[in-house]
């Protein structure tokens, strides 16, 4: 695979995914869970734990770090922290974490309004905390919280943060659409100037679904040049969620020259898996793991899988590949078809 078609996947399921009202992981669950979407369904990357929350938050990322130091895999386990000085940095060094993915304001409204800071002082706080993160060895990732109104309100804001970013040698760069504002178009204009002005870092899209917009905004994303997209599996997040891991899997994959390393064979079993462990019912009609997603009810639909597949949409078409093909059920709009197709079977 090309490396200029290759997409990088970090599912922040076990972190962002949990603030999802009502949903809390056991730290026997957030393992299991990390040891499937780095084993089975094989995302890059997985962000597991806030620093400062909790015991039970300390807990769980202990027994992730014990087994990603085992199985080889610590840099792919990533933890939030904040612009702290040492207190984030000494919360992962003391789990056994290797990653620290700061969260740093993008947008100056953030940086004033909710710091109380101006952004010199912000710039001051966050160069403090990555030098704390390097001197204990850890990567460091960067969010710039608030990006997309941050780069559309106060560029200059934007870029003076960036050029510490870029001097102090993080590893990435997540540009969150953090209220889920962007459009398609919009998402993929300001991350292309993201990319042609720092041509040398590496970006990626962290999207938000409030407008149902998350994966298209995505892919606009990536076709500006993002280096990786952020999900979580069912769509797990607090509002209306966060990317859906199958959905832009599956949209990449097919819609466009782009490819991830995630085995699309595995994303439907780890989609119940989430639903179990988080109790929150996964839609009926929701795309590519939905329960309905491969049952047809139009007569006009059965007549065509009775024709040689002719009412496949490419979807259903590569679910069956895997086995999990599609079926008729009886509804409203059931014709002749409907009834022929289970009798010649």
């Amino acid at each position: 695979m090309a490396e200029a078609l290759r997409i990088a996947i970090m599912d922040t399921t076990l972190r962002d995914g949990e603030q999802t009202p009502d949903v809390s992981y056991a730290p026997a669950e957030k393992l299991q869970l990390a040891r499937i979407f780095l084993t089975d369904v094989k995302v890059d990357r997985i962000e597991i734990a806030s620093t400062r929350v909790s015991e039970g938050e300390r807990e769980a990322a202990k027994l992730v770090t014990a087994w990603a130091r085992k199985a080889e895999c610590l840099p792919r386990v990533e933890i939030l922290g904040y612009c702290d000085g040492k207190t984030s940095v000494e919360w992962i060094a003391g789990v056994g974490g290797g990653v620290l993915n700061l969260l740093a304001k993008g947008s100056e409204r953030h940086c004033r309004a909710q710091l109380g800071k101006t952004p010199a002082e912000h710039r001051a706080s966050v160069v403090e905390t990555v030098r704390q993160a390097h001197r204990k060895r850890l990567l460091v990732n960067v969010y710039l919280e608030d990006w997309s109104q941050g780069v559309r309100e106060s560029f200059d804001y934007v870029f003076a943060l960036m050029q510490e970013l870029v001097q102090l040698g993080v590893e990435r760069i997540y540009l969150p659409d953090t209220l889920g504002v962007l459009s398609p178009e919009a998402a993929g204009r300001y991350v292309a100037l993201m990319v042609s002005t720092w041509p040398q870092s590496w970006f990626e899209f962290h999207a938000h679904n409030d407008y149902g917009l998350a994966t298209a905004n995505c892919l606009a994303a990536v076709a500006a040049g993002a280096r990786g997209v952020h999900t979580s599996v069912n769509g797990m997040g607090e509002r209306s969620g966060n990317t859906r891991l199958a959905e832009v899997v599956a949209a990449l994959h097919d819609q466009t020259p782009f490819r991830t390393g995630v085995d699309e064979s595995r994303l439907l079993a780890v989609s119940r898996m989430v639903e179990t462990f988080s109790g929150k019912d996964v839609a009926a009609n929701a795309p590519i793991v939905g329960r309905d997603v491969f049952t047809q009810t139009a007569g006009i639909h059965a007549d065509g899988d009775a024709k040689g597949d002719a009412a496949d949409g490419a979807a259903t078409a590569d679910e069956k590949s895997k086995g999990n093909g599609e079926h008729h059920a009886d509804g409203s709009d059931e014709g002749i078809g409907d009834f022929l197709v289970p009798l010649d079977g």
